[in-house]
């Protein structure tokens, strides 16, 4: 069957990826292993933002940017851009605790458009039939009801890829068609090479700080 695969690039690092060994991730590996054999994977949708270089983590950036250079090796792979919207919050602090009304300000970033951007593509694709199933490569509850509408409207398969190690939501089990875990162990084997051929021709290594 047809198959399409809608990635949320922040939900899936912040819930499996942040502080693990498997950041080098084939994506397209990662939901085939997900999907039924007999499913095509014909077009990865990955909904992300370009990341600026924080205090504490100025080579995000560049991180950021030879893992987007290897993704896009991948057959049908296809990148759809939010942003980052920076921002000076006052945030109450921890200690003293005997003045919890002492606060500091911070520098915060805060992710738009991802989630608007995948429920939009999703339904789009579903209605104009590019679709037989989809995989979403998310724990958001907001897509519970484009999720809904896919498959009680437009009658399509439409999965969860569950990503911590925990019991999947109630609510995204209840309105998917079906769930299924990334566990480490797909994570683990679903590793892109240690050298990529890029797209112009050079090679592709993953950054030092992830091998």
């Amino acid at each position: 069957m047809r198959a399409y695969v809608y990635v949320d690039g922040f939900n899936l690092y912040y819930r499996a990826l942040r502080g693990t060994s498997y950041k080098w991730l084939n994506i397209r590996a990662l939901a085939e292993s997900l999907l039924d054999p007999q499913d095509d994977v014909q077009v990865i949708r990955y909904f992300t933002a370009r990341v600026s270089g924080r205090a504490g983590d100025p080579d995000a950036p560049r991180r950021q940017q030879i893992f987007f250079s290897a993704l896009r090796t991948l057959p049908g792979f296809r990148f759809h851009y939010g942003r980052f919207l920076p921002k000076q919050k006052w945030r109450p602090v921890v200690h003293p605790k005997w003045n919890p009304a002492v606060k500091v300000e911070v520098h915060d970033t805060e992710e738009k458009g991802s989630d608007v951007n995948l429920a939009a593509h999703l339904l789009n694709d579903a209605y104009m039939n590019r679709f037989d199933v989809a995989l979403i490569i998310s724990q958001d509850t907001d897509l519970c009801e484009p999720i809904r509408m896919v498959r009680d409207n437009v009658g399509k398969d439409i999965g969860i890829a569950w990503l911590e190690n925990s019991q999947p939501s109630t609510r995204l089990r209840n309105v998917a068609s079906f769930v299924r875990h990334a566990t480490p162990q797909r994570l683990k084997a679903a590793q892109l090479p240690q050298k990529v051929m890029g797209t112009n021709g050079h090679i592709i290594e993953p950054p030092e700080e992830w091998r």
